[in-house]
């Protein structure tokens, strides 16, 4: 397979995020400034074909491996075969879903076989869920998921800003990014938006955000919290008009 073996094999977490990086970025190019050329090239006349994406931002559309098992795992056989029977952005869809579980999977190989640990694998899917996804990105998803927490936490309450956030996590349920613990400071721009993200812990577990995790802000301690560790889903949520968390409901009010 060309570019197969023209690459140096990443040993820690930093190499495996920037060869994850590197594939996922030729996989985006072909589902999107490419896929013209992309299209043309999954004949359905012709046999099984794959789409690859590898660490020097490249891709290519090509039979897949003959040795069995292979050196790395295959992405999905005969998205060729599919194209003239779909709408071509429900088959693009599908390529880019395939491409993202392919991504993973290259990733978390690349773990096993050199011995990360579990706070290494953590901290690799951590940085890999900063991402938008393949999907994301060749759908239009991913740009809508920020247009609409802009303009719902714009046009919101500040006083109840926690609780609109908690009910918009529940409506974004096709692979759409959650609403994130942010900070008061919405308008200054998505790269702190970015860094708020990553640095917010739940108040009760203390675990990191995970963009597929509803969570919910005490609107009296302002801490975030996983909505499974304070028994609140997001259907309660929609009924909440201020939250206080478990530790906050058991202080005494202040007086004046």
């Amino acid at each position: 397979m060309e570019g197969m073996a023209q690459h140096p094999v990443p040993r820690t977490v930093e190499e495996v995020f920037s060869d994850y990086k590197g594939r996922r970025a030729g996989l985006i190019k072909a589902l999107t400034t490419d896929v013209e050329k992309f299209y043309q090239l999954c004949d359905p006349e012709k046999e099984n074909l794959c789409l690859y994406g590898f660490p020097n931002e490249t891709w290519e559309v090509n039979l897949p491996v003959e040795e069995v098992p292979p050196e790395l795992p295959e992405p999905a056989l005969g998205i060729n075969f599919a194209r003239d029977g779909m709408q071509e952005k429900d088959w693009l869809s599908l390529v880019a879903v395939h491409s993202d579980s392919w991504l993973l999977a290259v990733a978390f190989y690349f773990g096993a076989r050199f011995g990360f640990g579990k706070n290494d694998r953590k901290r690799l899917f951590q940085m890999i869920n900063d991402l938008p996804t393949v999907f994301e990105l060749a759908t239009g998803t991913a740009k809508q998921s920020k247009d609409q927490l802009t303009a719902h936490n714009n046009g919101s309450n500040s006083k109840y800003k926690s609780s609109g956030k908690s009910r918009q996590s529940e409506s974004q349920t096709k692979g759409v990014k959650m609403s994130a613990p942010v900070k008061e400071e919405v308008d200054s721009g998505e790269e702190e938006e970015d860094d708020d993200e990553q640095g917010a812990t739940c108040g009760a577990c203390g675990d990191n955000y995970g963009t597929d995790e509803f969570w919910i802000c005490c609107d009296m301690c302002e801490k975030w919290f996983h909505g499974k560790c304070v028994k609140i889903t997001p259907a309660k949520a929609e009924h909440i008009k201020q939250y206080k968390c478990p530790g906050c409901s058991i202080k005494k009010p202040r007086i004046g």
